[in-house]
């Protein structure tokens, strides 16, 4: 197929492209950068577009391709040596890539277009129709500089220019945009525009498949422009966004009718004249009418559904599942003895005949054992009491700040007793996290966290851990709030050795704790002898019908 080139580029790889011609195209109202004939309305001043080409790249500069992770034969060893270690590829989780970090970003969609274009109403039916678990809406609107007194004074008085580039702090958009895009959580502050400045809290957003960031500068930074995978501009007529911005202002914001006009008159419109429109140029594709162009959102979706597609990348539990083989045990890893006593209250809950009571009991005993045999890993540090006899005492206390407990639902909650019952005043937060039916990649659902947790030991539980895909994206949600690895102790009653091994070689600095670890999982990758599922044992309910461990009452493993 010949190649497009229309306005002297090449339409860009993998858009969707509507040729310049006489008649109008067979889906009208959507138009395609370098792929549209720029007529009246599209053309700017050679003045503009000098003034842009400080901050943008030069149209047609083709973005560097992105580098593939590292694939491996199926007849070669699934090994990867770097600089520092040799690493068990098959092993690790599917997002991760050889360097420990996640191997595939976020799809990044960038909406810009001028003040009350109805950019944020294309965001949420771009939302809406995709469908996804995991989306992202960020505005640029919550990154308005903090204003100092003389500036607060001007604004009071409509005579700030808050739509010049400088009064955006970009430093912050791209640290925030960068940090999501690699699936971290993020802190954003909430701007309020009646008394223009921020608010003293931040609100959390969690990394997502796909990040929509939108706002009326959002091309007009050539770092902010390659971190974005898609620019989406939306074109709505200037009457129509003067009358929504006057609404808006009005009944949102506090201003009169007189304000918002002068503003319009003295900073809005010239701004959008020199910096917002020139961005169109940068576009992949400008939707005019905005959200009354639903063709042109249709053709958005289609296209990021594609793009999400190609990066997907599965789990191959089969390759989890023979990583552990001829390999020794993990040094992280801290079996409890196995006196006459554990191995006694271990043949109860294991047998099939062991009554509900009784099976809680044994199972409440074992978790105690547990918690007390992990405390035992957290540091302390050498300190002198006095005692009532007036006697000084050289002992040991604890040398953290606080430990908090987090349980993975649902089995892992049944553990938070034992954990409060030997640690006074513990925090607990709750994770819940279940397997995708048709891809079988652990997704999470549910997250509550206390707040300050990255300067905590943390106590991860769960009652079993077979593939160890739901510890390891739950150890992945901890590193997410700046929790230290080496700061992260995973607790479980009952391991197979595949899921010791799948944390282990993810994340070797987290300390494993367990009172067995079971050699074997069979087909359906339940635990060989195991426990059955702990989940329905414990709480009463019906079995899982499809099979599926505990960890089933919920998680993936």
């Amino acid at each position: 197929m010949m190649a497009c080139t229309h306005l002297g580029s090449p339409c860009r790889p993998g858009f969707p492209c509507v040729l310049a011609m006489s008649s109008p195209p067979a889906y009208p109202g959507i138009r395609v950068s370098g792929c549209w004939t720029l007529g009246a309305e599209g053309s700017s001043s050679s003045s503009n577009a000098e003034s842009l080409d400080r901050l943008l790249p030069p149209v047609g500069a083709g973005r560097s391709p992105r580098k593939r992770t590292t694939s491996q034969c199926k007849s070669e060893p699934p090994l990867l040596r770097t600089s520092k270690r040799t690493i068990y590829t098959a092993g690790r989780p599917p997002w991760y890539n050889e360097h420990g970090t996640q191997s595939k970003e976020a799809f990044a969609i960038g909406l810009g277009g001028g003040s009350a274009s109805g950019k944020t109403t294309v965001a949420r039916m771009i939302i809406e129709a995709l469908d996804v678990p995991w989306v992202v809406l960020l505005s640029m609107d919550s990154f308005y500089k903090v204003l100092t007194r003389q500036q607060q004074e001007q604004a009071a008085h409509n005579n700030f220019n808050f739509d010049h580039p400088d009064a955006f702090d970009f430093d912050l958009i791209i640290s925030t945009l960068k940090k999501l895009k690699q699936g971290k959580s993020v802190k954003v502050p909430i701007y309020d525009f009646t008394t223009h400045s921020r608010k003293k809290d931040w609100k959390t957003l969690y990394g997502a498949n796909v990040i929509i960031f939108e706002g009326i500068m959002a091309f007009a930074d050539k770092t902010l422009l390659e971190l974005l995978d898609m620019k989406i501009f939306v074109d709505t007529d200037s009457d129509i966004r003067l009358v929504r911005r006057l609404r808006r202002d009005i009944s949102e914001r506090g201003r009169d009718i007189e304000g918002v006009i002068k503003q319009y008159n003295k900073f809005v419109k010239p701004a959008f004249d020199q910096y917002i429109q020139p961005t169109m140029r940068v576009a992949d594709i400008v939707v005019p009418r905005g959200s009354g162009n639903t063709v042109a959102i249709d053709l958005i979706v289609q296209h990021v559904h594609s793009q999400l597609e190609e990066r997907k990348l599965r789990w191959d539990l089969a390759a989890l599942a023979s990583a552990h083989q001829c390999h020794p045990l993990p040094r992280t890893l801290s079996v409890l003895k196995s006196t006459p006593q554990v191995r006694g209250m271990h043949t109860i809950i294991r047998d099939r005949e062991t009554s509900r009571d009784e099976f809680i009991f044994y199972s409440k005993r074992l978790m105690r054992l547990l918690i007390e045999h992990a405390l035992s890993f957290l540091p302390f540090q050498d300190c002198v009491v006095q005692t009532p006899q007036g006697q000084d005492y050289s002992g040991k206390c604890y040398a953290g700040k606080q430990i908090t407990g987090v349980s993975i639902l649902r089995a892992g909650e049944t553990m938070e007793p034992a954990l409060r019952a030997v640690c006074k005043d513990v925090r607990i937060g709750t994770i819940l996290i279940q397997t995708n039916q048709f891809t079988g990649e652990p997704e999470l659902h549910y997250l509550r966290l206390p707040k300050d947790i990255s300067d905590d030991h943390v106590i991860l539980m769960d009652c079993t851990v077979s593939t160890g895909a739901a510890a390891m994206m739950a150890v992945r949600v901890l590193l997410d709030h700046d929790v230290p690895e080496d700061k992260i102790f995973l607790l479980s009653l009952l391991m197979a050795e595949m899921g010791v091994h799948s944390v282990a070689y993810a994340f070797p600095r987290v300390r494993i704790i367990t009172t067995a670890v079971d050699k074997r999982i069979n087909d359906l990758f339940r635990i060989i002898p195991g426990i059955g599922n702990f989940g329905d044992r414990y709480f009463g309910t019906d079995a899982v019908p499809d099979g599926s461990d505990e960890e089933e009452g919920g998680s993936a493993g």
